[in-house]
């Protein structure tokens, strides 16, 4: 089953962080990258720019609607993700365990439903 790891931190203090520090964050996340490739349970992942950049957009009555961001005030916001395979619900939260960004943030695990599941 492929599950999203959703990773959420908070984007001001994350930006404060020194450089030095943030590079060994993400020299961690690549690590943990390779675990995954390794497991043969990578699937995929990508960093988000921050919310305040992205825009809401919606059609009502045959017009489109823009929201910019960001959108709710929230500590944490929805930075990232990894796509994995794993065998159960069990497996990919002991992944998400293993992130680095579970130190830092929460990792919302979300089991991705098969088409047929529409």
């Amino acid at each position: 089953m492929r599950y999203m790891l959703i990773l959420h931190a908070d984007e001001v203090a994350g930006a404060a962080i020194p450089p030095e520090q943030m590079k060994a964050a993400m020299d961690q996340m690549g690590a943990y990258a390779q675990a995954l490739e390794k497991a043969g349970a990578f699937i995929a992942t990508e960093a988000l720019d921050f919310a305040a950049k992205g825009s809401l957009v919606s059609v009502r009555d045959g017009e489109t609607q823009v929201q910019d961001g960001p959108f709710v005030e929230s500590r944490e916001q929805f930075g990232g993700y990894f796509i994995i395979e794993a065998a159960n619900e069990d497996e990919a939260r002991q992944w998400a365990a293993r992130c680095p960004a579970a130190f830092w943030g929460t990792i919302e695990v979300r089991r991705i439903r098969d088409r047929s599941e529409y």
